[in-house]
């Protein structure tokens, strides 16, 4: 899993975000239209900010009921979030003729438009959110709720862990050869199961290898019926998944304990040695990147720092083992 580059996303901050950056897009236009201020759009942030930091230190009794004092600030919050946006959209269509003095400050203004409509869009989702989850008490599906406005794609992420129950980023799939190169590498949408990626992966590393891997070893999470019928079908030759639950019958406890069993669990166990590297070593547990773009290129860049160190280190291996055989 690899975090994308934000804060613990609440709904009082997400709207303070929005408050705040739309406030100071507006400003910075009016400074490109050489404008005082934009007319009709008033600076809400110091009274957003308050009833932000309000909610922040509320107590759990202050927090309950429909009619709490939370409800009612956050009301107040909703109502200065929702007038921002409804000024930014509204300036944007008075300054709609304006032009800039020159070609770079109109390139400069088109693309400040550009960003205030962006936000706008978002922060229009954000009070949604809000809305529905604080004054309506509806439970909002996790694939309409947006986690942070700078960095919309971020998914939200639960692994069962107890230290960090609740993550927010990518899930990455990565596939590993015997000698430690990343052969496959993926950023997945949402959060889906483990199980889901055994037929593509062996899909793709036939594709690659023009032939069926001789082991194909994973955790747990991978395991079905299912996906160990694609493998043997494959032609997978060891296939090391541990059965997730339920009694195991005597055939599958005898697998399970078979020494080729045994090797591929231990070199499944390499592969999360390979992730420790890549998020310590290669710095890929936080992108700080901006946007879904640049996320993946982040990966993919970590990726191939990861297979350049390998092969370099397997060349300088070669390279001793000719030098001992020439010694000799």
């Amino acid at each position: 899993m690899v975090e994308t580059d934000i804060h613990h996303p609440t709904d009082n901050t997400l709207l303070w975000d929005i408050v705040r950056v739309l406030t100071r897009l507006l400003g910075r236009l009016a400074e490109a239209l050489e404008l005082r201020r934009i007319a009709g759009f008033r600076n809400r942030s110091r009274a957003a900010h308050r009833r932000m930091y309000e909610i922040q230190r509320m107590t759990t009794r202050e927090r309950q009921g429909a009619g709490s004092r939370q409800t009612a600030t956050y009301r107040a919050l909703i109502g200065i979030a929702k007038e921002v946006v409804a000024s930014a959209r509204m300036a944007l269509d008075d300054t709609a003729a304006m032009r800039g003095k020159d070609l770079l400050t109109a390139l400069n203004i088109k693309a400040l438009r550009e960003e205030i409509a962006h936000y706008c869009a978002l922060g229009a989702r954000v009070i949604d959110q809000a809305q529905r989850r604080v004054l309506d008490g509806e439970q909002v599906p996790t694939s309409e709720k947006i986690y942070s406005i700078f960095e919309p794609h971020t998914d939200l992420i639960k692994r069962g862990k107890v230290r960090t129950p609740v993550e927010f980023g990518h899930k990455v799939f990565l596939a590993e050869s015997a000698r430690g190169l990343i052969t496959q590498y993926e950023v997945l949408k949402g959060n889906p199961v483990d199980e889901v990626h055994v037929a593509p992966s062996l899909r793709r590393h036939r594709r690659v290898f023009r032939r069926a891997p001789a082991l194909y070893g994973a955790d747990r999470g991978f395991f079905s019926e299912n996906n160990l019928a694609v493998c043997v079908r494959g032609g997978v030759a060891t296939v090391s998944i541990p059965q997730r639950g339920g009694s195991k019958t005597p055939q599958r406890r005898d697998h399970e304990r078979s020494a080729a069993f045994k090797r591929g669990q231990r070199f499944r166990a390499g592969i999360e040695g390979r992730i420790s590297v890549l998020m310590r070593g290669r710095g890929m547990k936080r992108c700080r990147a901006e946007g879904a773009e640049r996320f993946a290129l982040f990966v993919a860049a970590a990726v191939l720092a990861n297979n350049l160190m390998i092969v370099g280190e397997l060349l300088a291996q070669r390279s001793r083992r000719r030098r001992k055989a020439t010694r000799r």
